[in-house]
């Protein structure tokens, strides 16, 4: 794991995006927002256009979309449809003419906060062997796979991965995965979907080899929840609240000056050493997984009404 200056705080491009814009727009970063009806889902559509983007936001050059609802990490029915809708329709733009899926449920099924893509594996309508077997006709194909994690296999996803993409030749691999953020607020309540693959645990600094197109040869397109926050991410938020309390203090002035860099180093000072490592998810997560995977699968199934 990377020292607490260095540590990745979030995998969403919008943080990162937040955290470094302050008001003026990036270099080689192009930034869309929408809402959609009655203010259900708000979309957060981010492209990195060049190398210059790439060093200003600290994401390989690509598409990021984020979908945002405090709903979502409600038990509130009603938003299960918008989100779905939404979902699904970034998901056509970004597959665009390709036919032939493989779904991987990145994480470990065993403990929940990492268990996002199992669960929406569970829900999909897998078609491969049906058409292949002709029971089923459509004109797309959708497999699934839940490699697991090294712990568990001792062997790295991309390697399990490279050997069944090369089985199977997919035209796309959609790999979901469980994210860590920096803003407690995002936790269940956001979905990523990015084209430009994806580092299973980068977010929590288990850094595995990436899955990307270069790699895998096809396509590869990322969707992402964050189910986890950091100890020190918590603390620097909270920072805020007693900057607020302190009134104009030289105290509230000179931590004002900090980076974010400064702040998120004073932030892990400011708790045990074993607490700067460690992530934490809220305490209804089996239910918030449950629900948010259901969502993703539902807009990947709807794939095949379409096709």
């Amino acid at each position: 794991m990377k020292e607490n200056t260095e540590m990745v705080r979030t995998d969403l491009a919008l943080e990162l995006r937040e955290e470094v814009e302050n008001g003026c727009a990036l270099e080689g970063v192009r930034v869309f927002t929408k809402t959609g009806k009655n203010a259900d889902v708000r979309e957060t559509r981010i492209e990195v256009l060049n190398e210059a983007g790439e060093k200003n936001l600290g994401k390989p050059i690509g598409t990021y979309i984020t979908l945002e609802s405090e709903a979502l990490r409600q038990n509130d029915e009603g938003i299960h449809e918008p989100f779905t809708e939404a979902l699904f329709q970034c998901l056509c733009r970004m597959i665009g003419d390709k036919r032939r899926i493989l779904v991987v449920g990145l994480g470990n099924r065993a403990v929940t906060p990492d268990a996002l893509g199992p669960y929406v594996v569970d829900n999909l309508y897998i078609t491969r062997h049906l058409i292949n077997e002709g029971i089923y006709d459509s004109a797309l194909e959708i497999s699934a796979l839940c490699p697991g994690v090294m712990a568990q296999t001792g062997i790295e996803t991309l390697d399990i991965l490279k050997a069944v993409v090369e089985e199977i030749k997919p035209d796309i691999v959609i790999a979901v995965d469980a994210l860590a953020a920096k803003n407690a607020n995002r936790l269940n309540s956001t979905i990523q979907i990015a084209d430009t693959g994806i580092s299973p645990g980068s977010g929590v600094g288990n850094n595995r080899k990436a899955l990307t197109e270069k790699e895998l040869g096809c396509k590869v397109v990322a969707i992402g929840v964050p189910t986890v926050i950091s100890v020190p991410a918590i603390v620097n938020d909270s920072m805020d609240i007693m900057l607020s309390a302190l009134g104009r203090t030289e105290a509230r002035k000179v931590v004002e000056e900090f980076t974010d860099e400064e702040r998120y180093q004073l932030a892990s000072e400011m708790v045990e050493p074993y607490l700067a490592s460690m992530f934490v998810t809220p305490k209804n997560i089996d239910e918030a997984v449950k629900r948010v995977s259901y969502t993703i699968s539902e807009a990947i199934n709807r794939l095949l009404d379409v096709y």
